[in-house]
């Protein structure tokens, strides 16, 4: 039996997973008090313990990250039974197969949770870091100091693994956060909060730090979003719809991306057993992230020789392929390709193929369909590569690479908060430094201006 207590220690309402009885209905509406109110106190929390975090110093952040570490491994029990309860009305919801998927709090899974904690607890503090300090003429010092954002508001579906990741990243660059999940993930979120409380009391770090709604409902999203006398930015995490909604409506400012229509352009010049291995991987690897190639454009001088050693390689694959008029000269298999596959992320074994005169009208093509987001040119000849780096208009530009490698951890920001497509204030993968700012510092000695 399993018994769900409702823990008042903290000054966080929230449910607790421990042995005894099966626990209530959370989307109950008779349990919900008013969500304005509800939100107010969550924003004064999380502004108030915003300061808290500010003040502390990097061994007391680590020493939280990895007490949550030791309180997730040592709750496996109850974080699986919790998560066997979502994923059970998942099934009764009819929820589709990937979402179930990514719903599973998998052993391998907690353990990347672990691995994850550990990982950030290792990554340089950007707190407090100085930057292009520099003497004035006028003989005073002018740097620039890198600090928290504040109070980040965290917006995501599905995946509850995702609760103990922003936690950590807002943790470590010295933000409180409000985590908002998916109301399918409800329980497995609230068993991961239970062990994030008990990393910031071991710390004794303030424990609205990180607050996780225990509630589901869809007003309490649109409070979030409202509230910008208490939350400094919102990060959304989830499907196009989630993403445009909040982006409509948020008053808050938004890190985001829509889409990921990523492109991989092969060059007149690109060693062509290179671009076929380049070219699969970003394919294939996995079909369901953001920077999955979708769209495949090859220069015209090379197209007979490549196109169907690639269609021989995605066949094997089962990729179905979608093309222009001149793809389809020479891959008559190809399904004709409409306007709409050029702007398509499919997330799904189907890529759009297209034939182009060379880098110039590569460019164009990207710059016209893409989604910012990553985009990658295969050519042994330097110049064209930097044309292509200085041209193509997305938050993550690569040479002779696949797609695939758009991800905090192959950057080696540790994790990332998610990938923004955005100019301001961060772009591409998010890590650390992204949820920080910079401030301006000046340091004198008595000095006045005349």
């Amino acid at each position: 039996m399993a018994q769900w207590v409702r823990r008042n220690d903290s000054g966080f309402r929230g449910y607790n997973f421990a042995p005894g009885s099966a626990p209530p209905d959370l989307s109950n509406a008779s349990q919900m008090t008013d969500i304005k109110h509800y939100m107010a106190q969550i924003g004064e929390r999380g502004r108030a313990a915003s300061a808290a975090i500010g003040r502390a110093g990097t061994a007391q952040k680590n020493a939280a990250l990895l007490a949550m570490a030791e309180a997730i491994d040592s709750s496996r029990a109850a974080l699986a039974e919790a998560n066997g309860l979502d994923l059970e009305r998942g099934r009764e919801k009819d929820l589709a197969a990937p979402l179930l998927d990514r719903l599973e709090l998998t052993p391998g899974r907690i353990d990347a949770m672990i691995t994850g904690l550990h990982q950030v607890a290792s990554l340089d503090d950007p707190i407090g870091e100085i930057s292009g300090l520099k003497y004035r003429p006028t003989g005073i010092q002018v740097g620039r100091m890198r600090v928290p954002l504040g109070v980040i508001g965290i917006i995501y579906e599905s995946r509850p693994n995702v609760t103990c990741e922003a936690a950590s990243l807002c943790l470590k660059s010295g933000n409180a956060a409000i985590l908002r999940g998916g109301s399918e993930a409800l329980h497995s979120n609230q068993a991961i909060a239970g062990c994030i409380r008990k990393g910031l009391a071991k710390a004794e770090l303030d424990p609205h730090v990180i607050q996780v709604l225990d509630r589901p409902d869809r007003e309490a999203v649109g409070c979030l979003i409202a509230m910008p006398e208490f939350v400094d930015v919102i990060v959304p995490r989830g499907g196009k719809g989630l993403i445009e909604r909040i982006s409509r409506e948020s008053r808050v400012p938004v890190i985001k991306h829509l889409d990921g229509n990523c492109h991989l352009y092969i060059d007149d010049r690109a060693d062509l057993d290179k671009s076929l291995t380049v070219a699969v991987n970003a394919k294939t690897q996995r079909y369901g992230t953001c920077c999955t190639l979708e769209s495949l454009l090859v220069a015209r001088d090379v197209a007979g020789e490549i196109l169907p050693r690639l269609a021989a390689a995605y066949g094997k694959h089962a990729v179905e392929l979608r093309g222009c008029e001149e793809t389809r000269q020479i891959l008559p298999e190809a399904a004709p390709a409409s306007e709409e596959d050029w702007r398509a992320e499919y997330l799904a074994p189907i890529l759009s193929v297209c034939i182009v005169a060379g880098l110039d009208e590569a460019i164009a093509h990207i710059n016209r369909y893409g989604s910012q987001h990553t985009d990658a040119i295969m050519t042994a000849d330097h110049g064209r590569a930097r044309r292509f780096l200085r041209e193509v208009d997305s938050s993550s530009v690569m040479v002779n690479a696949s797609t695939r490698f758009a991800d905090g951890f192959e950057y080696g920001l540790g994790a990332e908060i998610g990938i923004s497509t955005d100019k301001l204030h961060a772009r591409g993968p998010v890590g650390l430094e992204g949820l920080t700012s910079q401030k301006f510092i000046v340091l004198g000695d008595g000095h006045i201006r005349q």
